[in-house]
């Protein structure tokens, strides 16, 4: 009976909240759009929305906000390459290439427009997102934030090597 009591209570700790056991769709197509406008006015060409790249991102972001860290590598020591894989996308590329932009905001930055001006301002995270060879993104949007349940965190995994 202890031990029911405590995995239960042990669940209840380690499940997302309800806000980010959601990703709002217009969050993720807004910021796909913000995204290829941003590119588009580098000169790179557009990047589509991939499924499972968007499993990968989605299951990132709300394990970031559930488990209440910030990073590409999780407490667990999963990294991007992991965590794409276990989804299928590499199965059936002989080559390709992975980046990963993270991101979260509260109030005023918490909007695709926010976070991905954030990136731009961000050498690390302007390569990725510019980079030309990227063609596919998944990207998964969690309701809250690692630090507070207000907002949103943001993970965009990018990937080359189309099927």
């Amino acid at each position: 009976m202890r031990l029911s009591i405590l995995l239960l209570v042990l669940a209840a700790l380690v499940a997302p909240s309800p806000a980010a056991a959601q990703a709002p769709p217009d969050e993720v197509s807004s910021t796909l759009r913000v995204i290829n406008e941003v590119r588009a006015a580098h000169g790179v060409a557009p990047v589509s929305l991939d499924a499972r790249l968007s499993l990968a991102a989605r299951r990132h972001s709300r394990d970031m906000v559930a488990r209440r860290y910030f990073g590409h590598v999780s407490p667990g020591g999963g990294q991007l390459r992991t965590r794409v894989a276990r989804t299928g996308w590499t199965r059936r590329r002989p080559v390709w290439s992975l980046g990963e932009d993270l991101g979260w905001g509260t109030g005023t930055l918490a909007t695709p427009e926010a976070i991905v001006t954030a990136w731009m301002n961000s050498p690390a995270h302007r390569r990725i997102l510019l980079k030309r060879e990227f063609r596919v993104i998944g990207i998964g949007v969690a309701g809250g934030t690692p630090f507070t349940p207000d907002g949103l965190t943001v993970t965009a995994d990018f990937g080359s090597g189309m099927d």
